[in-house]
């Protein structure tokens, strides 16, 4: 299709979600460790909660408490594993509440609330009478952990960081043991320690701490953007990467070891995870699946509700035409060019033809209808809780049918056929990689690298899952088999003059 009026305005915009806060949900497993095996089973969601629902902990071995959203406020839940039922326990209209935890000895808990006027302290709720008292008054509590009755020892918000601090409720003092800390502390098994994360230094440190003597040591660096961990009955420390667990034992190991990969497409971006005392059952934080995201992002700009519609946007979302082209950055800049857009635009509705998801990234063939005139696109969504980048591909004329073209050049891959394979690129044919890195230019360079590929891998296979082909362009999602690993991948294919030109693979 040639470009008109309707290409000119939607260069400004796609389709995207809306939540105030990131979506999340609270998972529950249950736990079989022998030595350093760990096997995981019965994986439910027990929030089922649209929204925001998030840190959990054990009240104990049959109980789950975490903090989950309505009304626009967000209280503590309490779930029976036994039963498999929820029960609010706490309704705070004028606040919210986080990061819920059980008090020693006490059928009471202790959460964080935020309050509408801008205070944030920590409080205690009492199961049976459901009266709250504050706990720390002069503290600005990001998280905490009960050492003993009288010993809370916590992350303090200071400035723009957290620092630690060592409280005695009897003797109320608070004691600043360190600057710069992270979100996740624990008791240590098997020992009068708990563990903190060590923001001090250029790596993010897992250490352990004495509340009483005050003496810390470290343990072991955590990895990339990992932010929490738990321990095992038997003392290995656990943490989570994207949709894998890795451990570590401080007294045998030297670095962390693989542990377990989740397999479900629900579960992924694990975070906040938490051990029952028995060690039988893990609760764990994962992402909302990046198609709900899109699904009410497609929900909020029919409804024309730019405020819900924006809210599921990150602050520095990047929107671009395919493959470099940026348009604009924020979600501030989004706002106003969806305004004009609605003003400009009585009618519209859009409707996902298909869909391609991989990882965090998700694909529609969208059909636009604009006054009663429909269109196709392609929109590329990168997700994290939020929408972080869209990139468009627009319908074009296009002479020949790349998809017949692609479809032969994926055969002759499959034959390992090296002639067949590269006589369906052009000469300056280029391949680019995720983050639109150049990788291999021109077919000298193509013929040199898949020859080798193809002579070393005898069991190479390549099956499409699902197409989607606008234009010029056609998007497979691959099933690809290669030295006895299976792995999926996306690969866009632009045909230009009868060969291929180019090919970006985005995983």
């Amino acid at each position: 299709m040639k470009q008109n009026c309707f290409t000119i305005l939607l260069s400004i915009f796609c389709c995207l979600t809306a939540f105030t806060q990131q979506s999340t949900e609270v998972y529950l497993a249950e736990l079989k460790q022998e030595n350093d095996y760990l096997r995981i089973d019965s994986i439910i969601n027990i929030s089922n909660n649209e929204g925001y629902d998030n840190q959990p902990s054990f009240f104990d071995n049959d109980k789950i408490i975490f903090s989950s959203s309505r009304n626009l406020q967000t209280d503590i839940v309490l779930y029976t594993i036994k039963d498999g039922t929820s029960v609010w326990i706490t309704n705070t209209p004028k606040g919210s509440e986080y990061s819920p935890l059980k008090i020693p000895g006490k059928e009471a808990i202790s959460a964080i609330r935020l309050d509408e006027d801008g205070l944030q302290r920590l409080y205690e709720y009492d199961l049976k009478t459901g009266k709250s008292n504050i706990v720390l008054n002069d503290l600005k509590v990001g998280y905490h952990v009960w050492y003993s009755n009288n010993i809370i020892v916590c992350t303090v918000l200071i400035d723009n960081r957290m620092d630690l601090v060592v409280s005695n409720l009897k003797d109320n003092t608070n004691y600043t043991v360190q600057k710069n800390v992270g979100r996740s502390l624990h008791k240590i098994p098997n020992s009068n320690l708990i563990s903190y994360i060590s923001k001090a230094e250029e790596s993010t440190m897992v250490n352990s701490l004495n509340p009483i003597s005050l003496e810390t040591k470290a343990i072991i660096p955590l990895i990339d953007t990992s932010e929490d961990v738990c321990w095992t009955k038997n003392g290995n420390l656990i943490t989570a990467y994207d949709k894998f667990l890795i451990s570590f034992n401080p007294l045998r190991d030297k670095e962390w070891k693989p542990l377990f990969e989740f397999k479900e497409k629900e579960v992924l971006g694990i975070t906040r995870l938490a051990i029952s005392p028995n060690g039988k059952y893990l609760t764990f934080v994962s992402k909302d699946v990046p198609d709900k995201i899109i699904e009410k992002q497609v929900e909020t700009f029919n409804a024309r509700d730019l405020e819900a519609f924006a809210a599921c946007f990150s602050e520095d979302v990047v929107v671009k035409n395919f493959p470099r082209d940026t348009l604009y950055i924020g979600r501030k800049k989004l706002k106003e060019n969806y305004k004009a857009f609605y003003k400009k635009t009585p009618a519209i509705e859009v409707k996902v033809a298909s869909r391609i998801r991989i990882g965090s990234t998700v694909i529609d063939q969208e059909v636009v209808t604009i006054d009663g005139k429909q269109n196709q696109q392609v929109a590329i969504y990168e997700t994290d809780g939020l929408i972080k980048s869209m990139s468009f591909i627009r319908d074009s004329e296009t002479t020949t049918n790349p998809e017949i073209i692609v479809q032969k050049q994926l055969d002759a891959y499959n034959a390992r056929d090296i002639n067949a394979f590269l006589n369906f690129y052009a000469e300056d044919a280029k391949v680019y990689g995720p983050s639109s890195e150049l990788r291999t230019d021109g077919i000298d360079k193509m013929r040199k690298s898949y020859t080798d590929y193809f002579e070393s891998t005898i069991d190479l296979n390549c099956a499409v899952k699902n197409r989607i082909v606008l234009g010029n362009k056609v998007i497979d999602e691959e099933y690809i088999t290669a030295n006895g690993n299976s792995y999926s991948a996306v690969a866009i294919y632009e045909v230009e003059n009868g060969k291929i030109a180019k090919v970006t693979f985005l995983h």
